[in-house]
């Protein structure tokens, strides 16, 4: 019987199989194949995006540009398959956006602080939605300090939704 198991660089065990063999069978370690390198990647603790709206405050006006942005940095982790190191290099590969409105976009970029505005909406109706971003996550790999390849696969994790009431504004000369 053999015991198979993803862990990170800390020892934390993400996941733990058995299969059964020849136990007098001296065969090396065999080599983790495509689809246990994309099952280590989806094992990794990838962080939700946290979503950032400006104008802060939790309300924005009809007929406004709101901006909206995210912070996602490129990590690694090192996790040990099959008896055999795998370094992952962790990036994300898109944002989709949920307004809130029943629509979304799609940016390969995570928006930026004003005055970049590079992903905005503009609410056309007064009322309270619930913004939020998912990132899609991709990688390379690296096994046992071999070659860069790249993990055949993503991974999408959902972001926690934000409330937002949208106000519609009068205006009015005084003088």
């Amino acid at each position: 019987m053999s015991i198979t198991w993803y862990a990170t660089e800390d020892g934390q065990v993400l996941d733990l199989h058995n299969s059964c063999g020849d136990p007098t069978s001296a065969t090396p370690d065999p080599m983790p194949t495509q689809g246990d390198i994309l099952r280590a990647f989806r094992q990794i603790p990838l962080p939700a995006s946290v979503l950032v709206i400006q104008p802060p405050g939790g309300a924005t006006l009809v007929n406004f540009d709101t901006n909206f942005y995210t912070e996602a940095a490129p990590f690694e982790r090192t996790v040990t398959l099959l008896g055999h190191q795998v370094r992952f290099r962790i990036r994300t590969q898109s944002f989709t956006w949920h307004f809130g409105d029943r629509t979304e976009t799609r940016t390969s970029k995570p928006g930026a602080a004003y005055p970049a505005l590079d992903v905005t909406h503009r609410y056309l109706e007064k009322g309270t939605v619930s913004p939020s971003v998912d990132t899609t996550w991709e990688a390379d790999y690296q096994l046992d300090g071999g070659a860069w390849a790249p993990v055949d696969g993503t991974v999408t994790i959902a972001g926690a939704p934000q409330r937002l009431t949208i106000r519609s504004a009068t205006p009015v000369l005084v003088g």
